[in-house]
């Protein structure tokens, strides 16, 4: 897992300062203050780790492509920075830290690697200033080439690996419903959510493979869709969908323990877009074919408030049934979100994003002091944001 995250003049967050991550982070915040932006400065350092920074590699772990100028910091209380810098480190003290230049004025297709450090937790793999050999292509990136000299048991490759994997998730209704194209394909899903319904197969076979286990954990993803008595996965779906509606070749088919049983099945063009958000989200953190370290961006949407209380309540179990490594990263608004986190655990973490007088982002992590605890014997976690206790607030 990544312990901290450091970010140098990437958008909105100019200062470094320290981030430290559990396995469960939530960001809270008013719109623009720089929620997403963590998100994509860390898939900017994914795409660093693998080797090369360009719009090809950012669009597929789900940073927004822009032009040179929208990436760099600008303030008119700052001074722009000469590049940017990030840093992860590991559990194990492992660290990889990218600086990357990107001039503003004349950018080339790809940007360029200042310097790159790789540590894995005992030895230098790559030492800061490396750049500076003329004899080696700035475009490209050599921790990712030094991978291969390493065990596979290095915790810096691991690291390296984890990040190479990392990407955000931003699922859409349409393309959940399988009637839209994904435009960035992943396995085990898109990162718009194509593919939903293969992904949803395979998790299936993977809990049934488990037996009793894999079956409670199956029961619990269908109960957090009240009316559903199953769902399966078909590619006949004649006399469930009309044949106007687009369609990939896979479909979920829902089962709705209310109707009449000759007429209820329905596939995820009809069903409910909640209990597609359910599957996406389960799928993502209890199939072994997702990445080690993702982030889901708005995993609030399209979810009624009491649902995403139970299902967040879920998300570090369901996390730690592969690899208790994994480590999931997400934006919300809802404050609902809040009474599904458990603030007791310290990998479940509570992060409010706000900007100071100056517009700058800054992070602070929310945690269960004495003088919090005692409001929170009163009122749940959602009221006391609303209520302005815990900050993160838009200021209208």
């Amino acid at each position: 897992m990544i312990r901290k995250l450091t970010i140098h003049g990437f958008k909105s967050i100019m200062q470094e300062q320290p981030i430290e991550l559990g396995r469960v982070n939530c960001f809270i915040g008013a719109n623009g203050v720089g929620k997403s932006n963590l998100l994509e400065a860390l898939g900017v350092l994914g795409a660093a780790a693998n080797g090369v920074v360009d719009d090809e590699s950012l669009l597929r772990r789900g940073v927004r492509a822009g032009v040179p100028r929208l990436y760099k910091s600008s303030f008119a209380s700052e001074r722009t920075p000469s590049h940017i810098r990030i840093t992860a480190m590991g559990d194990m003290s492992e660290c990889y830290r990218a600086s990357l230049l990107n001039p503003l004025d004349s950018p080339e297709p790809a940007w360029s690697y200042k310097t790159e450090y790789l540590y894995d937790g005992e030895n230098e793999v790559i030492a800061d200033g490396v750049r500076n050999k003329k004899n080696l292509n700035p475009l490209a990136g050599l921790a990712a080439l030094k991978m291969v000299e390493l065990e596979e048991s290095n915790p810096a490759a691991q690291l390296m690996r984890s990040l190479q994997e990392y990407a955000i998730y931003c699922p859409n209704t349409p393309t959940l419903r399988g009637i839209t194209p994904d435009l960035q394909s992943r396995r085990p899903v898109g990162l718009n959510g194509g593919q939903l319904a293969e992904a949803f197969e395979l998790l299936r076979i993977h809990l049934e493979s488990m037996g009793d286990e894999g079956e409670e954990i199956l029961d619990e993803v269908l109960t957090l869709i009240d009316w559903v008595a199953d769902v399966r996965i078909t590619t006949q779906a004649g006399n469930l969908l009309s044949p106007k509606v687009p369609r990939s070749k896979h479909l979920l088919k829902f089962t709705d323990r209310f109707m009449q049983k000759s007429r209820n099945e329905l596939t995820a063009y009809d069903a409910s877009e909640g209990a597609l958000y359910v599957l996406f989200t389960a799928v993502l953190c209890l199939l072994p074919q997702s990445p080690k370290i993702f982030a889901v961006d708005n995993l609030d949407q399209a979810l009624n408030p009491r649902l995403l209380a139970s299902l967040t309540k879920h998300l570090s179990k369901w996390l730690q049934h592969f690899d208790p490594q994994r480590q999931l990263l997400f934006t919300a608004h809802n404050p609902a979100v809040l009474d599904g986190l458990d603030l007791t655990d310290p990998e479940t973490r509570l992060f409010a994003v706000e900007r100071n007088s100056n517009g700058l982002t800054c992070f602070r992590r929310i945690e269960l002091t004495s003088a919090l605890i005692n409001l929170h014997q009163e009122y749940p976690l959602s009221r006391l944001w609303l209520m302005g206790h815990l900050g993160a607030v838009p200021n209208v």
